[in-house]
């Protein structure tokens, strides 16, 4: 049995023309694509351990403003994740 997803037309062209030109998305999401590097670039520049809180910082300090919790956002749309302390993970042999 298949089912149909009752789309207006209207959203299904607009929702297109966003994945071919991505200068038609909102200004968060432009915003995000262009922060997303400098979020990348400084958790790799760190060793990959630094979380949001630290990344945020640095940002920061290099003279990018943002937000917060769009750093945490973004990470965690990324899969990107600081180390944790404490015990480490135990694997199962």
């Amino acid at each position: 049995m298949c089912r149909v997803l009752q789309v207006a037309t209207s959203c299904y062209w607009c929702h297109a023309a966003r994945q071919r030109n991505p200068q038609l998305g909102s200004a968060r999401a432009q915003r995000d694509e262009s922060v997303k590097a400098d979020i990348q670039r400084v958790w790799h520049a760190n060793w990959q351990v630094y979380g949001a809180d630290k990344v945020w910082l640095q940002m920061n300090r290099e003279g990018i403003a943002v937000a917060r919790c769009t750093v945490e956002r973004l990470m965690r749309a990324m899969g990107l994740q600081g180390v944790r302390r404490g015990k480490g993970c135990v694997s199962d042999f």
